[in-house]
């Protein structure tokens, strides 16, 4: 064990005196993960790294958006379509059951197993667009989000739009035929997916659009073939069976099997194609689709519109339709006023009428003349209207301003954000949907309000107005029997309501999941359920697939496996799981998510205390969850309910520290000075080393160094000594450019990394510093840099390692020196490093004094982008740009909001700009790509992989330790400052 290692017992969760085990904890028997001879078996069939066994990993994988929890016995990673096969036939011998599981942002436990549960996302990305754009071809673990990227440059998008599209993948929503804001009945995955390839339980594999499908179906499963027909017969010779199908249709319906796919396929395959939407994962597995795509059109036109009454509003939802609106979402009273929590809602409508209710209305235009007949039929609309502005900030104008547009959306996102995050404590949350037919909208809400009220839930409505598509939410405590017993008595009497008074769909677009399963026979009848029974045990004859997902004849079903909500930290209490966090995440790919990371912590509380489950749950958790986070919170920005997971790291890797620790950090913070030049000194070193040590590959000097810091991270502690990477590069110079305080228009603050470090291998130009130097006075902006910044720093380097005593000190002093030089705020102070900007701008700010707060207050701090961007582009004459440019946005930029300045500055310098549409966080963060490699290489992977496709004349971003991991993830590319690029393209001829 090295020298240092943290013991693991630093972590333990602290329970107070009324603490109790949970019911619903993973029992003792399981504390060893995988049981035999399930494992071996698995690794043998498929290799031990696709297998994973801890039961960390069984429990980071039990929970997804769901109210529901079930631990799967073992997780298999498949990587193609020969492992699903593999499990699939293992499962059928051996009678197992087998989940897929994506994304895990369904809503009613559809991606939870209790035995066999196959990851599809990892593995399972990517995008060919087809046909200029018209189609593509799309793996299912793609998000939604980063398939629309693709297409983008087309002009063309996907047609379904769920919520979650920055998470869910294209599998998932193809799987519970999932819609969205503007899919409706015409756009979704039913109606849109050209073709599929599918595995099916027998692991024969179909591709729908193969012309020989039919044909080789036929050849390799006849039985299925006869059955399908036969079905089909059925269900045509029974017209008010095939009537009432087409009604149910008519709606947004995603509960149950696709029974019109029997009326809408002529042969076996196209029946099978329209079965497999929707279908859960209970049939087959997606392992790939082709869809037809829809136009993006992007002239945006969108307002808020409020009225009086609930029935005023859903009145005017037809004419707003008929007037060609594509997106018209309601937001009733509570909602409105409940959404206020949500930074970036006006406060005042916390002062709306109980009544007030709002409509989102969205046109969508492919032009200038079709937009403004678009606002021309919306304004006569508008006109004929009853509306009310009962507070200030209410406008009821149609905008087309891009931050009004996407503060409007924020707003109706926030019913989830507003009602998750201020649940109590305990509590755990379903998100509920279905349908009525849009003309009795007004009634279906003002029922429900009244069902909640009733049973004591909080009253809220929200939804998708222009399909008839209401959302609410629910919050209840899994673990308080009477609370469950609340709850099912409000799901029995809202399904009859929904059924017996509206006639209309229980899931409209969330699919059935495990919540509805037992009132499938309540919508559809004994008949058409009876048909759905029959789809399941041809297709899937042993019941292999995703059992009680779908089809379940238990009457309580929904009541089994509710997950308990054991309160953790305050900072990640308000969790979802939803797994918004996740996609963002640099070690998703590695060890855990943010999501993963609080699911953790949640049963480690449901355990008793010295349990050998909470043992081993605390002995991954250091490496798994602590030390492979970046810290750079990017999932704070994606999270619906702002949390925080790497503030929360940052808290235990405090707790870890020992006293002598946090002593050596302070004083390597109070004499920083030394420590920079002693930084500097080790990096010239080792450069001669590797330079003088060649050896016969050239790389005997990198070996060496590598070696060595390798046996001092074994002797000492990885997570304490870095390691050599290859692509570190030659230091910085000794001295930075000389400049004259005297008619300075900013101060300009180098960051340590860039003291310290000086430019790729191979790079020719001036340095970063003398770069800034050079382009500023060529722009008549004369920057300045002070004499005494050595010693100085962002205080990010003890910010990101919880250290807090030197984080206070050096965030105080960087405050008092910037006030200092900046003449008490009279100058900006200009910052070279992205990180840094953050941390000078935001970070540090609650770590001062009172009196340095107010300091920090006046001073105003410019990214150098901005700076660039602002400032010296107006200023400067292109005059030397090269053919191509790829850049890499950092998660800082993300934070402070300047990836457009990045964007703007390099298209200054080169003809074509590329952004990867796969770009991240590095996770090099300052040097924990030097502290866990594979975390910057796991991070960087599939950016990498797009980056290396081509060559490009220019590789940009703005963050020195950034730029040194994309060069070990790239091959040395050569990536370097935008700023340094901006000084050659703008250097007179």
């Amino acid at each position: 064990m090295p020298l240092l290692e943290p013991k693991p017992g630093a972590l333990r969760p602290r329970t107070g005196a009324g603490h109790s085990p949970a019911a619903d904890r993973v029992p003792e028997y399981r504390a060893q993960g995988t049981p035999q001879p399930l494992r071996s078996d698995l690794e043998r069939l498929l290799g031990a790294d696709k297998v994973l066994s801890k039961v960390s990993d069984l429990v980071r994988y039990a929970s997804d958006a769901s109210p529901y929890r079930f631990v799967p016995k073992v997780v298999v990673l498949a990587e193609d379509v020969s492992d699903v096969a593999a499990v699939l036939s293992y499962a059928r011998e051996k009678r197992r059951d087998v989940v897929f599981r994506a994304a895990g942002t369904s809503l009613n436990g559809q991606a939870q197993g209790e035995d066999i549960l196959v990851d599809v996302r990892r593995h399972w990305a990517g995008v060919e667009v087809l046909d200029e754009g018209r189609r593509a071809r799309i793996r299912p673990g793609t998000t939604v989000f980063r398939a629309n990227a693709a297409l983008a440059p087309h002009g063309r998008l996907l047609g379904p739009d769920p919520a979650s599209a920055i998470a869910c993948t294209v599998g998932g929503v193809v799987a519970n035929n999932a819609s969205g804001m503007t899919a409706g009945t015409t756009r979704n995955s039913y109606r849109t997916v050209a073709s599929l390839t599918c595995v099916l339980p027998s692991g024969t594999v179909v591709d729908t659009g193969d012309p020989a499908a039919d044909e080789k179906l036929a050849r390799d499963e006849p039985a299925l073939c006869e059955g399908l027909l036969a079905l089909k017969a059925e269900i045509e010779a029974d017209p008010a069976l095939v009537a009432r199908i087409r009604a149910k249709y008519e709606l947004k319906n995603t509960n149950g099997y696709r029974l019109d796919a029997f009326l809408d396929g002529a042969t076996p395959v196209e029946i099978l194609r329209g079965l497999m939407i929707g279908s859960q994962g209970t049939l087959g597995f997606l392992a790939e689709v082709v869809f037809d795509t829809l136009p993006l059109h992007r002239r945006t036109s969108t307002g808020m519109f409020f009225f009086p009454t609930l029935s005023a509003a859903a009145a005017a939802v037809p004419r707003f339709n008929e007037a060609g609106a594509m997106s018209v979402e309601l937001m009733d009273g509570n909602t409105l006023r409940a959404s206020v929590s949500v930074a970036g809602v006006p406060q005042d409508w916390a002062d709306l009428p109980k009544e007030t209710t709002a409509l989102l209305v969205e046109f969508r235009s492919p032009d200038e003349a079709a937009q403004e007949e678009h606002e021309r039929a919306a304004r006569e609309v508008l006109a004929g209207l009853e509306l009310v502005a009962p507070v200030p900030s209410v406008t009821n104008e149609l905008t087309r301003d891009a931050k009004t547009i996407s503060f409007y959306w924020k707003a109706r996102k926030a019913f989830v954000t507003a009602v998750g995050g201020s649940r109590p404590s305990g509590t755990t949350l379903i998100t509920e949907d279905f349908a009525v037919p849009p003309s009795r909208l007004a009634e279906a809400c003002e029922a429900l309000l009244e069902l909640q009220e009733k049973h004591g839930f909080d009253a809220a409505v929200a939804g998708h107005a222009a399909h008839g598509n209401l959302h609410f939410l629910l919050a209840f405590d899994a673990a308080d029997t009477d609370d469950v017993s609340r709850y099912a008595a409000f799901m029995d009497e809202f399904c009859r309501m929904t059924v017996e008074r509206f006639d209309g769909s229980l899931k409209a677009e969330h699919a059935t999941g495990r919540n509805i399963a037992p009132f499938l026979e309540l919508e559809w009848g004994t008949r058409a359920t009876d048909l759905m029974w029959r789809i399941k045990r041809l297709l899937d004859p042993t019941g292999v697939l995703a059992p009680r997902v779908l089809l379940d004849r238990d009457p309580r079903a929904h009541l089994r496996g509710l997950k308990s909500i054991p309160g953790v930290e305050a900072i990640a209490d308000p969790c979802i799981e939803c797994g918004f966090c996740e996609p963002t995440c640099p070690s998703e790919d590695l060890t855990t998510t943010p999501r993963q990371r609080i699911v953790l912590r949640r049963e480690m509380l449901r355990q008793p205390p010295g349990s050998l489950v909470g043992e081993n749950l605390l002995a991954s958790y250091g490496y798994d969850a602590v030390d492979t986070c970046a810290g750079d919170s990017t999932c704070k920005l994606d999270c619906p309910v702002g949390i925080d997971t790497g503030a929360l790291m940052k808290t235990f890797r405090h707790a870890r520290h020992s006293p002598r620790e946090e002593r050596t950090a302070e004083r390597a913070a109070r004499h920083f000075a030394q420590v920079e030049r002693s930084a500097r000194l080790a990096v010239a070193a080792a450069d001669q080393l590797r330079r003088r040590v060649r050896g016969r590959t050239g790389d005997l000097g990198d070996r060496l160094l590598g070696a060595v810091t390798g046996t001092a991270r074994k002797a000492v502690r990885p997570d304490l000594v870095p390691e050599w990477l290859p692509e570190i590069p030659a230091p910085a110079a000794k001295r930075l450019p000389a400049t004259n305080r005297q008619a300075a228009s900013a101060v300009y603050y180098p960051a340590c990394v860039n003291r310290i470090f000086g430019d790729p291998d191979g790079y020719q130009g001036l340095s970063l510093p003398e770069a800034m130097v050079v382009v500023s006075a060529r722009a008549g902006r004369p920057v300045w840099i002070p004499e005494d910044v050595t010693g100085t720093c962002c205080a990010t380097i003890w910010h990101s390692k919880g250290y807090e005593a030197g984080n206070r000190l050096m965030a105080n002093r960087m405050v008092e020196a910037a006030w200092r030089w900046t003449d008490g705020g009279e100058l900006p102070l200009v910052v070279d490093a992205s990180s840094c900007t953050l941390g000078i701008a935001e970070d540090v700010v609650p770590y001062l004094t009172p009196a340095n707060r107010k300091l920090h207050e006046r001073l105003t701090i410019h990214d150098s982008l901005v700076w660039a961007a602002h400032e010296l582009l107006p200023r400067l004459s292109v005059e030397n740009r090269v053919a191509s440019a790829v850049l890499h946005p950092t998660c800082s930029m993300r934070h402070l909001g300047d990836e457009g300045e990045l964007r703007q500055v390099a298209e200054a310098c080169a003809e074509e700009v590329v952004v990867p549409l796969d770009a991240g966080c590095c996770a090099f963060a300052g040097d924990r790509g030097l502290l866990h490699e594979e975390l910057t290489a796991s991070a960087t992977a599939r950016e990498a992989a797009q980056v290396t496709e081509r060559e490009y004349d220019a590789y940009l971003s703005a963050n020195r330790t950034c730029e040194i991991g994309l060069d070990h993830a790239t091959g040395n590319r050569g990536y370097h400052s935008a700023i340094q690029e901006l000084e050659k393209a703008t250097r007179p001829r």
